[in-house]
């Protein structure tokens, strides 16, 4: 007979099992939170969303937030983290994160790490870099189907961990005592069509632009992106219950941005598939990148023609192998030598609106590096950027006429003991305030052919925007 688990109690920390929420959705839960400000809800699924963790916590006490490149990007992330002091070992039936910071890093932030040329337009004005210190978290543990509480002390402060524990556990009591409330309304015009900065003649000769590049020698492969918009002034936490419960992901985050009192709510709404890093307490490091994708198809064997399609196609697995051999390179600085690896190559994984190729590279992070350390080396994943990385990233500033902001960023959590999970940020929503952004891209390459590159642009649009009931417009209205 297996024991229920009992609370584990710490001099600087508590953790304990929330029975009353084992059943609930942490979607629901977020619904009676949100009031708090700066809710992070972060699910760290591995492959599969019912099978991994979900983390839920607001009003962080302390943002680590940057706005311009400087040399030491996560100078004051750090010093945040150390507010926690050390963490003992996890036991393995407690939640992997359990306090510490969450929140995103842009894209953009890789201008911190290498010297790049400036000359995209930056329009969003959002944080290159924006971390929350959360000293309490709700974890689900999907496998097990059971909920936690964690709280942890910041500055060394037990009495103000115990009085954050007590606020927490009552307003949860207050709010699991009534009917799970229904979602919240959409408030604000619904955006029920987008328009890309890229026209689609634009698009195909930004493609023969960059396999010039390629031809020239310049660039071996090039991540290519453009953005769909569209005005939005309304709340997006309920866009992203459609989302999230359309095509549930192992990677979904929604990650609320600090507003100022009486403007609209600014949000990153993420149904990302792919994994950027995983990090264990004793350093264990592992990166699952995607190269590859198709539509899925309306009729079973549809489906097995796209499937067949892409495990065939030499064009696609070369730009995985390739993309899997920049991160075994960006790995490599601070890992122990002879400790990266590719357990697999090229493996397909499907969600309910596409199918990709799914890679494996894992090492073993160098004594005395940290989190920062390892996301100074690998920023920005190398999926999403082509190869050479540096050359790429030049060729992506010189061609996308507007900076990405978070997305091909990352969503991210890193714990006082030393471990931390991460996403890339694709499929994933802006709301800024004033308007809602989706980037679609994909890897050109010698073999790319434009308008094909186009039209894979236009499937990966298609399941975020008929989550929310919006289309993309077509090339004759853009």
């Amino acid at each position: 007979m297996s024991t229920l688990p009992k609370i584990v109690r710490q001099s600087t920390a508590i953790t304990e099992p929330l029975r009353h929420l084992d059943g609930l959705r942490p979607l629901d839960v977020a619904e009676w939170l949100r009031d708090l400000g700066s809710v992070a809800l972060l699910e760290d699924g591995h492959r599969s969303p019912r099978t991994g963790w979900t983390f839920l916590a607001a009003d962080p006490i302390a943002i680590a937030q940057l706005t311009d490149p400087v040399l030491d990007p996560f100078r004051r992330a750090r010093a945040l983290l150390a507010r926690m002091g050390q963490q003992p070992a996890r036991d393995v039936d407690l939640p992997p994160w359990t306090g510490g910071l969450a929140g995103y890093l842009s894209y953009d932030l890789g201008r911190c790490f290498e010297r790049l040329p400036d000359s995209a337009t930056d329009d969003q004005s959002l944080p290159l870099l924006s971390l929350g210190l959360y000293d309490w978290v709700l974890a689900w543990d999907h496998r097990k189907a059971r909920a936690w509480l964690s709280c942890r002390a910041v500055d060394g402060d037990i009495e103000r961990m115990h009085d954050r524990r007590e606020s927490v556990l009552a307003r949860l009591a207050a709010a699991s005592s009534k009917p799970v409330a229904a979602a919240s309304p959409v408030r604000g015009d619904i955006p029920m069509q987008f328009s890309s900065n890229f026209g689609r003649d634009a698009f195909l000769t930004a493609v023969e632009h960059v396999k010039a590049e390629i031809a020239r020698g310049e660039v071996y492969q090039v991540n290519l992106a453009r953005r769909l918009e569209a005005a939005f002034h309304g709340d997006p936490w309920p866009l992203y219950r459609r989302i999230s419960t359309a095509e549930p992901v192992p990677c979904g985050a929604y990650l609320e941005l600090d507003r100022t009192t009486g403007q609209p709510r600014r949000a990153l709404l993420s149904a990302s598939p792919e994994r950027f890093l995983a990090l264990s307490a004793n350093g264990l490091v592992a990166t699952d990148p995607i190269k590859g994708t198709r539509p899925r198809g309306a009729m079973p064997s549809d489906d097995r023609a796209q499937r067949r399609e892409l495990l065939t196609s030499l064009k696609d697995r070369a730009e995985n192998v390739m993309i899997v051999d920049v991160l075994r390179n960006d790995l490599g600085r601070v890992c122990v030598p002879g400790s990266v690896r590719v357990p697999r190559l090229c493996r397909l994984e499907r969600t309910r609106s596409v199918q990709h190729l799914v890679s494996r590279v894992v090492g073993q992070l160098r004594p005395g590096h940290d989190p920062f350390d390892l996301l100074a080396a690998t920023f920005p994943g190398g999926s999403v950027t082509g190869a050479p990385k540096i050359r790429a990233m030049e060729t992506i500033n010189a061609i996308e006429p507007v900076r990405r902001g978070p997305y091909t960023g990352s969503a991210v959590w890193i714990g006082a003991d030393g471990a931390a999970g991460s996403s890339i940020l694709i499929r994933t929503f802006v709301a800024d305030g004033t308007r809602l952004t989706l980037h679609v891209g994909g890897g050109m390459t010698w073999r790319s052919d434009p308008a094909a590159e186009w039209e894979e642009t236009r499937v990966k649009a298609r399941g975020p925007l008929d989550a929310i009931g919006a289309s993309e417009a077509g090339p004759e209205d853009v």
